[in-house]
């Protein structure tokens, strides 16, 4: 990734009006904040990770890649003992549930996936990013439908585990 390519994420951080912007590729991952919006949770310690400022966002490298941020959440009352995992999207893009136009989807709703199955893909600047599943377990609910943008942080499955 060069210079040009931070500038091009910068202009498009500006041009959505996005709080948060996070990127991950091949070992690396670029995250930008707009000055004043709320930091997210970084594992490593503040000291660690270096950090540029721009005028108005913030661009922070981080060294170490992330997975797909997964929350445990309780499911319906009447299943009150059964919990869901919900993946979330680690990138801002465009969700795809196949590989290609017409070819099935990698998974459907009710179908038992193992973990590091792949979910779905999210196109970020023309590259294809594999969504896996960090559990065995059941696909309960797809939130995306197929060719849509989602964001950082956005719901795609929840997953019944086992």
């Amino acid at each position: 990734m060069d210079f040009s390519d931070i500038e091009r994420i910068l202009d498009l951080v500006r041009q959505h009006d996005l709080a948060e912007f996070e990127l991950e590729k091949e070992g690396l991952k670029l995250r930008v904040r707009k000055a004043g919006a709320l930091p997210a949770f970084t594992a490593a310690p503040l000291n660690s990770v270096p950090t540029v400022v721009a005028a108005s966002p913030a661009v922070v490298p981080v060294a170490a890649p992330a997975a797909p941020a997964v929350t445990p959440i309780a499911a319906d009352e009447a299943e009150e003992s059964v919990e869901l995992a919900v993946v979330k999207s680690p990138i801002v893009g465009t969700f795809y549930r196949s590989p290609e136009p017409g070819a099935p989807s990698f998974v459907e709703v009710g179908q038992r996936v193992k973990k590091d199955q792949v979910l779905c893909i999210i196109e970020a600047m023309k590259l294809m990013n594999e969504i896996t599943s960090e559990y065995d377990g059941e696909i309960v609910t797809a939130y995306v439908e197929n060719g849509k943008p989602v964001q950082y942080g956005e719901r795609l499955f929840a997953i019944r585990t086992v």
